[in-house]
């Protein structure tokens, strides 16, 4: 057997080398990627073996004070894209947007996009869930979601607020009280290879979400309802840019009703309800609808400041009573004007000057020139410090996102015609929510109450894990002053400028106001704020009262024919819903005085029944809610109760719930083209139940018209933009 040649050696040798070598590189490598990268490519690992799908969190409810759902959330679906296990991204693409019904190439970019989880469309109904779960694509994933329903469309929008897409609050209560709304979303964490099946031995984390408190209200939904009726009404009749008007409780700053027209829906924020507003905004770019939409969304009452003209020389008149300058019988003659540091400042009434009158008779005609020297007797320190002491210098600090300061002059700017022009209301701007709780301390005995909207948050079986206290601020004027004031404000309905406001039966005190919006650097000719503050009962006061009509362009601009009448309306339904009895003088019996109605029985019979045995009884009904007020519904409970003495004509409030037994199966109803709101009524005078993906209006639903399903069968329907 012959040797290796040497040759052959060689080569052997250089191919053991080259092998050494390579291992010995491998060896290194190895090592490399195992000790020194090992923490960074087991990151990796562990960043494209695991899956986290969100699972949202349930957002709390928010009622009105008697438990009334105002704001729910309702169930439905989410697709979402793991772009990394996606096979193929352009025929994923064309089956969800030809399912989805959206762009295809917007699809795409969100498809092939480096992020782990993509949302691809929130909010679709369970037949598209359905069809988009049968395709089995790789990568795609439908899991349930929340989206926030708001029942009564429009109703309390200003105070409720509404959401982002993702479900975040983003005003009103819904942003002010977002951490206790939007409680913690839970996740579901698995590891699983490239194609999205689960490994062998690897471990899957469930972590359940914990849903957001629910938030209990001091608003009233049925006082609410009495404020944006009139409201409403107010608005059309004076053709006014926009009306306001607060309700609170004087005892303890709780805000009662917030209502504001024209106003928004915060099932679809986007849309405005005013058509004009709505063509303007689809023309705008995109920075400009910005504004706008964020100029719709603005509370006037708690981020809009205002000159509050009249209404403001009720806290005149009660910081010089406390101070002693003046007594309700003292004196004063009046010109038609005053001379002030050269300047002639002159009374509404010039023209006919009043003359010879008293400080009630004064407040009664509202007289500039009374209330310039009132100022004059107090000086700009003491002034300034009552006017601090009724908190219209600094915000009132309400649960409300953005309240505005006031616009004051400092104390140091502050010279003899600025004093003048202060103490009849006019060179300053406030915040309607400031000038009602400062009128409610002067009605409360001279306490200033913190004004709150929010009572309590309670968990999911309403236990209560908060309760929010009143809180007195401070004690401003006196309890003698504040009955002065009380008695002084009667006057001026019962016998001045706000005899619009009067309601016979009831003792109701208030202030007349009229003043010329400022519009840049001057007044602008024609137009007015004109406003009305009021309270009631003036002898035990419950209630207080603003309202505020922007821009009236109706048969008059003044507060007392414009804003006096909407007060009247909310606070004789108000008083009567609170079962505050009407106590008529001799006089007013005579001339108002009803005959009296015994309210019969009515509980757990149809409405249409009980509104037979109402109607022969002379009596009128509301029923509540509204949606259930098909014939019919059953009639759970009243108010006033049975067997309580009334005016005939008397509206009763009837509470009812759907007929369960009538009837069992119904027909699917054609709900394309309806809003939210009307589909959500329609469905429930059924006894059927809405899930929607969407807004704007129905534009599809499941089942289909015409189906019979049995009543409490879930309708879903998917709404769209208009």
């Amino acid at each position: 057997m012959s040797q290796p040649s040497i040759s052959s050696k060689r080569r052997l040798l250089f191919i053991f080398t080259a092998v050494s070598l390579v291992l010995f590189g491998l060896i290194i490598r190895l090592g490399w990627i195992q000790i020194v990268r090992g923490e960074k490519y087991k990151d990796l690992a562990n960043k494209y073996q695991t899956r986290d799908i969100p699972i949202p969190a349930k957002r709390g409810v928010i009622y009105d004070r008697n438990g009334k759902e105002l704001a729910i959330s309702a169930s439905t679906n989410t697709v979402w894209v793991h772009p990394n296990e996606v096979q193929e991204p352009e025929k994923t693409a064309a089956v969800l947007s030809s399912i989805l019904e959206l762009d295809e190439e917007t699809v795409l970019k969100k498809i092939k996009t480096s992020q782990y989880i993509v949302k691809i469309a929130p909010y679709i109904d369970d037949e598209r869930a359905k069809a988009i779960r049968a395709e089995r694509l790789k990568g795609i994933s439908v899991s349930e979601d929340n989206k926030r329903f708001y029942p009564y469309g429009n109703f309390a929008a200003y105070i409720l607020g509404h959401t982002t897409d993702d479900n975040k609050g983003m005003s009103g209560i819904e942003l002010e009280y977002e951490k206790y709304l939007s409680g913690i979303p839970g996740r579901w964490i698995k590891n699983t290879d490239g194609a999205g099946r689960q490994l062998s031995f690897s471990t899957e984390k469930y972590h359940q979400a914990e849903n957001g408190l629910n938030v209990v209200l001091t608003i009233d939904e049925v006082i609410q309802h009495f404020a944006e009726k009139a409201v409403q009404n107010a608005l059309e009749v004076n053709k006014a840019k926009r009306v306001s008007v607060i309700v609170t409780d004087v005892k303890t700053g709780e805000v009662l009703a917030m209502a504001v027209k024209p106003d928004y829906d915060p099932n679809s924020p986007r849309t405005p309800l005013d058509e004009e507003l709505k063509k303007q905004i689809e023309t705008m770019d995109q920075e400009k609808q910005l504004e706008a939409w964020y100029a719709m969304w603005r509370n006037p009452v708690i981020n809009d400041t205002y000159e509050p003209g009249s209404t403001f020389k009720l806290l005149t008149t009660a910081a010089a009573l406390e101070e002693g300058v003046v007594t309700p019988q003292s004196t004063f003659v009046d010109n038609g004007y005053i001379m002030v540091s050269g300047q002639r400042i002159r009374c509404w009434r010039w023209y006919n000057p009043h003359g010879h009158q008293t400080l009630v008779e004064a407040v009664q005609n509202s007289c500039n020139p009374v209330f310039v020297e009132l100022g004059q007797k107090m000086g700009v320190e003491t002034f300034y410090n009552y006017l601090d002491g009724f908190g219209v210098s600094d915000i009132t600090g309400i649960d409300l996102p953005g309240e505005r300061k006031s616009l004051m002059y400092s104390v140091n700017n502050v010279g003899p015609v600025e004093l003048a022009t202060i103490s009849f209301g006019q060179s300053i701007s406030v915040t309607p929510i400031q000038l009602v709780n400062a009128v409610a301390a002067i009605a409360n005995d001279g306490k200033l109450m913190k004004p709150r909207i929010v009572k309590e948050l309670t968990d999911d079986d309403g236990n209560v894990v908060h309760r929010f206290e009143e809180t007195m601020i401070r004690q401003v004027i006196s309890e003698k002053t504040s009955k002065i004031m009380r008695e002084m404000m009667e006057a001026v309905v019962a016998d001045g400028s706000g005899s619009h406001a009067y309601i016979p039966g009831y003792r109701v005190g208030g202030k007349t106001g009229t003043a010329q919006k400022v519009v840049g650097k001057g007044y602008a000719q024609g137009l007015y704020v004109s406003s009305f503050v009021g309270i009631a009962p003036a002898d035990d006061p419950k209630l207080a009262i603003l309202a505020i009509v922007d821009e009236p362009q109706g048969f008059s601009t003044y507060g007392s024919t414009t804003a006096a009448p909407i007060v009247k309306e909310v606070l004789e339904e108000s008083l009567r819903y609170l079962d505050i009895k009407p106590r008529y003088t001799d006089k007013e019996e005579e001339e108002f005085g009803r005959a009296k109605v015994t309210i019969p029985e009515v509980r757990n019979i149809t409405v249409k029944e009980a509104s037979k045995i109402l109607l022969d009884n002379n009596l009128q009904f509301r029923t509540e809610p509204e949606y259930y007020a098909d014939e019919n519904a059953i009639v759970v409970d009243m108010f006033p109760k049975p067997g309580a003495n009334v005016p005939e004509k008397s509206i009763i409030l009837l509470y009812t719930k759907p007929n369960e037994n009538i009837p069992s199966t119904v027909e699917v109803p054609d709900l394309k083209g309806k809003t939210i709101k009307e589909v959500n009524i329609i469905l429930n005078n059924l006894g059927l139940k809405l899930k929607i993906s969407g807004s704007g209006l129905a534009s599809s639903q499941y089942p289909e018209v015409g189906t019979t399903v049995e009543t409490g069968t879930i309708i879903s329907v998917e709404f769209k933009p208009e």
